[in-house]
């Protein structure tokens, strides 16, 4: 099984170490440090930078996916690629450049190219990702071929819900009774989406019903910790094993059923999951993400990445909450900024406050630039 406990120019040129020095928009940093240094943060043009160096360094020789890693390893992984496709989403939407447009439609026929001529596949989780980050595409082009991916992947991904450990949708299709919050969080965000978008009330119903079971199962009532799985063995213990994604799942479940039902329980479940994230002390130590290591993990902060910067830009947040989520958001963004990535080749370290190996996998360099377009964001609205 899986570790799951677990060419285009460079628009504004590379970013390199000088631009630390330039004299305007400055930030002060760290905000979890006494020490103070100022420094000018270009979000903007290194995530140009960082899209280009994607695909300079991870695209595949015959042009379909993104390849393992950028030391020769051409392996082609499905749930990576699926959030490469999120990537590209962002990067269109920061810039509305049409070239994304063609990644992005190239990027999706090339999985499915590379997943023998089907989306579908063994993990409900991959599926999910996929069928979000389609469904994301197709809310920024209208391009009716990112909407029927995901409705065939939704076809499926509903198959795999059964009242197995309680309810829940499984990891696997070959092992239906392990049921865990990777593979029912994204479930969740994806039905409550669907269901705002075509008013279905099937689909909101299955959100409301996953979601109470992924609460009552696997979420501390007490912490607010969000553990990864039950099940694993059949025999109904719970997989204690705390990452970041998973309680970023679980913060974009609650804010998107919030958003579509208007029910302030979710928002206030998503708000206190992301404050448990940020003062515990084994996912987040000294204020910033921890590292999870390469393959699978590589990619886990970029999840909780993703689903906190849609908390913290939502109007309904408490002004506190929302400071804090930004001030830790900040934070990881600076550090990652300065100390994370190697120029001027930009490969991205999966320890955001040390340089990378020699071997960067893309789903650690993915992780790191949702984090560079998150801020890229933010920073555009005045948030930072």
């Amino acid at each position: 099984m899986r570790n799951r406990f677990k060419e285009i120019a460079l628009a504004g040129g590379i970013v390199t170490a000088s631009l630390f020095f330039s004299s305007c928009e400055k930030e002060v940093f760290p905000l979890y440090d006494d020490e103070i240094v100022t420094v000018d943060f270009k979000y903007n043009e290194l995530a140009d930078s960082l899209q280009a160096q994607m695909y300079a360094t991870f695209q595949s020789s015959n042009g379909n996916y993104f390849v393992q890693d950028n030391s020769g390893n051409s392996t082609f992984h499905y749930w990576r690629n699926a959030h490469a496709v999120d990537v590209l989403v962002d990067g269109y939407l920061r810039t509305n450049d049409q070239a994304y447009v063609q990644r992005l439609t190239a990027l999706v026929n090339g999985i499915k190219a590379q997943n023998n001529n089907t989306f579908l596949n063994n993990f409900y989780d991959d599926m999910e990702w996929l069928a979000l980050s389609s469904l994301r595409a197709y809310d920024a082009t209208d391009n009716a071929m990112f909407l029927e991916t995901t409705n065939i992947l939704w076809a499926d991904i509903q198959k795999g819900i059964s009242n197995i450990a309680g309810g829940g949708v499984g990891w696997t299709k070959d092992r239906p009774y392990f049921k865990n919050t990777p593979a029912n969080g994204p479930a969740i965000i994806l039905a409550a989406r669907l269901a705002r978008m075509n008013n279905n009330a099937q689909d909101l119903a299955t959100a409301r019903s996953l979601y109470t079971w992924l609460k009552a199962t696997l979420v501390d009532p007490a912490s607010f910790t969000v553990w990864d799985g039950i099940n694993y063995n059949n025999d109904m213990v719970i997989t204690k094993n705390k990452y970041t994604y998973n309680p970023g799942t679980f913060i974009g479940a609650g804010l998107e059923l919030y958003k579509s039902t208007g029910e302030a329980a979710y928002l206030n479940d998503a708000v206190r999951a992301a404050n448990a994230v940020v003062s515990d002390l084994e996912l987040s130590p000294g204020g910033l993400m921890k590292d999870e290591g390469q393959g699978d993990g590589g990619l886990f902060k970029g999840v909780l990445v993703r689903y906190l910067t849609l908390l913290a830009t939502d109007k309904d947040v408490p002004a506190a909450d929302k400071d804090k989520i930004v001030r830790y958001l900040k934070y990881n963004a600076e550090t990652l900024y300065q100390k994370g990535i190697k120029r001027p080749g930009l490969m991205i370290s999966p320890a955001w406050n040390n340089a990378p190996g020699a071997t960067t996998d893309l789903s650690t360099q993915l992780s790191g630039m949702m984090l560079i377009e998150a801020a890229a964001q933010l920073k555009k609205a005045g948030t930072i």
